[in-house]
């Protein structure tokens, strides 16, 4: 099919895409076909059709989104009516209406099915889209109307409309709004050419880990691993080009869970080093360049702001406000944890040596084997003995969703007549209490090619009242499809992460907001991860626990002495995860702490983030971080430059509103309305800590609980 003219109908811009078709006589005519994206869906809550979505129909549809918030800007400038909040900021709210829509189908497929023709797109649009964002933002007469709002009518404004006229007006001024012109030229410059670099990062990562993959020769070499785990290296290898019968897939963080139970040594260690060594190891898969460059540009942009350093200016926003405070958070937590590490590696090292012998010495690949032995020894558990209790579909629909509903009055309903743009997604109706619909949500959970590492949630639509629009939520993992015809079982980490990225969607299905820009997950990076991280508290709750965890063959609940040995073995050796979470935390703060004239060579950038974490004391060979610098997506693709530290934050506030449940009834319908009413629904309509100490009644959040709930 080709895209022949651009049709302009009723005010609503169409794409005619002409094919062939026969006419009455026999002979071809020519047709025209509608593009999808530019009408207004037709499925309930105005879902994608992704039955009627071609790759062909993003880059015009996006283009036309473009064209179209250029002409409502131009509207809003040449408006000579004296500015008032409906006349400019209201304006502004709505005037990328189009883009949001097409912009947020598209961008879920760069995330999670990136097919060659996506990835093109994505190139070529890219900077079509930060020149629209440079353009508005530079734009000084947008800004002097927007300005006169802030300065004139914002006293007698309240609520959202207060709310989203401080929030238009500061993001202006944080992005550039009041720099002179030679500075606002800079800017915009820098803003570019961190686009493009991005763009460079999300091409490079995923076919760098891609390319990391380990090929294993024989069965044999796989000793330990499960039939179904060899399976999957089966599968894996033959879906990359069966260059061995086996491989095994590298995922996005530094340790990789299945040396948990790798028997062969020297795998093990093959495994680790093409998973550190993902994005430095060649010229091809080098990420370093672009780090070191995206670093320098950063550190200009905090610079031309007045600030001393990208975190600095970053920070101001957050509720952490500044580096003195994160670093404060930060050595505490280092400084009580670091006693805690040192011990859990001897005793695993010493364990070790009880079969390896007196000079054995523990390296990183090591840890998870030995650590897990020793799990299996104390407390008599190991994973393979606790998956088959935890069956993917029933820890969403008989876990996630029975907690979502004991506790807030939901609902779920599959809906299978809603296309997706996966064959293995699932679609569900949410319905409130009362039954009404609220929301539409969509699960992703299996690892494929063309899909980036991690699990995240996002929407295809933001709820607003403002534009009559329910959310349309999905989330999206990398779990390891089962063969066809046997259930896909996942380990408790696993499970956590089902619980922890559903945290996030209800964020966005509960909100009750009147503006696109405020609702759902629209909050400080240090507090979006509070209601994932609070979210995942649920799983271990016993009523939940129980009705989820059943075994799927038998569908018998999980024996109690299994069930008490594996809830014991949860915390067991975890300074690890705190310190790998510590590590990463720590190096975003690195960088993003230098000066323009202080950003290390590319060739010097590991040894940078070497001498970062001997500084900070948690250069550990045992305790690498979460994500080395080189394959660091959060920080380098992603929006958490000099925000990572929010996962702990945000854990301590998740740790103190799960004290507050505990003591109000966990399952209690009248404490999840008040989380709900007090927090979920607000999306960014109020002061952040206000809300926390609202339904906590605490004035500030007690970090000393974080230690005491990983067991340490």
């Amino acid at each position: 099919m080709k895209k022949t003219r651009l049709l302009l109908t009723a005010g609503l811009a169409s794409v005619a895409i002409q094919s062939g078709a026969l006419n009455n006589n026999g002979t071809e005519a020519a047709v025209e076909r509608q593009n999808p994206l530019l009408q207004v869906s037709t499925l309930p809550f105005g879902a994608p059709d992704f039955s009627k979505i071609e790759p062909t129909d993003y880059m015009p549809a996006l283009l036309t989104g473009i064209e179209r918030q250029r002409e409502a800007i131009k509207r809003i400038v040449d408006n000579k009516e004296t500015p008032t909040f409906v006349n400019t900021i209201l304006e502004l709210e709505e005037s990328g209406l189009l883009l949001d829509r097409v912009s947020s189908v598209f961008s879920a497929l760069v995330s999670a099915d990136k097919t060659p023709e996506i990835a093109k797109t994505e190139k070529a649009v890219k900077p079509q889209l930060t020149a629209l964002s440079n353009d508005i933002t530079f734009n000084r007469k947008l800004f002097e109307r927007i300005k006169y709002v802030y300065d004139h009518e914002l006293v007698t404004l309240t609520g959202e409309d207060r709310k989203l006229t401080e929030e238009t007006y500061k993001h202006f001024v944080r992005a550039g709004a009041l720099l002179p012109a030679d500075k606002m030229a800079r800017m915009k410059q820098i803003n570019l050419r961190i686009s493009e670099l991005q763009q460079q990062w999300g091409d490079m990562l995923p076919d760098a880990t891609n390319n990391a993959v380990v090929w294993v020769q024989t069965k044999e070499e796989l000793a330990g691993l499960s039939d179904a785990d060899i399976s999957q290296c089966a599968k894996d290898a033959a879906s990359r080009g069966g260059k061995a019968p086996y491989c095994i897939v590298i995922i996005n963080t530094t340790q990789q869970p299945i040396l948990t139970n790798l028997e062969n040594r020297d795998l093990r260690r093959r495994v680790y080093e093409a998973s550190v060594h993902r994005a430095d190891g060649s010229r091809q898969f080098n990420t370093f360049p672009i780090v070191v460059e995206i670093a320098k540009l950063r550190a200009e942009k905090g610079e031309i702001m007045g600030y001393k350093n990208y975190a600095s200016y970053s920070l101001e926003k957050t509720m952490a406000k500044n580096s003195d405070n994160v670093y404060a958070f930060l050595r505490q937590l280092i400084s009580d944890y670091t006693p805690k590490a040192d011990a859990e590696t001897k005793a695993i090292e010493e364990y070790a040596r009880r079969s390896m012998g007196a000079d054995f010495h523990l390296q990183p690949y090591d840890r998870f084997y030995y650590s897990a032995k020793m799990k299996k020894e104390q407390l008599n558990i190991s994973d393979d003995e606790v998956k088959p209790y935890f069956n993917i579909d029933s820890v969403q629909v008989n876990g996630v969703f029975y907690a979502a509903q004991r506790v807030y009055g939901l609902s779920f309903v599959e809906r299978k007549d809603i296309p997706t743009y996966h064959p293995d997604m699932k679609v569900f109706e949410v319905r409130d209490k009362d039954g009404s619909p609220i929301a539409l949500f969509y699960s992703d959970f299996y690892r494929r090619p063309t899909k980036r590492g991690g699990a995240w949630m996002s929407s295809f639509a933001k709820q607003s009242t403002q534009r009559g629009q329910l959310p349309v939520i999905y989330n999206v993992t990398n779990y390891a499809k089962a063969p066809d015809g046997q259930p896909t079982l996942i380990t408790w980490d696993e499970v956590c992460t089902l619980f922890h990225e559903f945290g996030h969607a209800l964020h966005g299905i509960l909100s009750n907001c009147r503006y696109n820009t405020l609702s759902g997950t629209a909050v400080a990076r240090d507090f979006v991860e509070m209601p994932s991280q609070f979210n995942e508290s649920f799983a271990t709750i016993p009523e939940v626990f129980d009705h989820y965890a059943r075994h799927t063959e038998t569908g018998q609940p999980m024996p109690a002495d299994l069930k008490e040995r594996m809830l014991k073995s949860i915390n067991f050796h975890s300074a690890y995860a705190l310190g790998e979470n510590l590590a990463a935390t720590c190096l975003d703060l690195a960088w993003h702490h230098l000066g323009t004239g202080d950003i290390p060579t590319a060739d010097r950038a590991a040894a940078f983030e070497t001498e970062a974490l001997k500084q900070i004391g948690l250069l550990n060979a045992q305790i690498p971080p979460r994500y080395s610098t080189s394959y660091f997506n959060h920080v380098w693709g992603g929006g958490y430059a000099a925000g990572y530290y929010s996962y702990l934050w945000t854990e301590v506030l998740a740790v103190n509103i799960a004290d507050c449940f505990e003591k109000r009834g966990a399952l209690k319908r009248e404490t999840g309305q008040d989380f709900r009413d007090k927090i979920l629904s607000r999306g960014n309509t109020r002061d952040l800590m206000e809300s926390f100490t609202d339904f906590t009644g605490m004035k500030q959040p007690d970090a000393s609980a974080l230690l005491k709930a990983r067991g340490l």
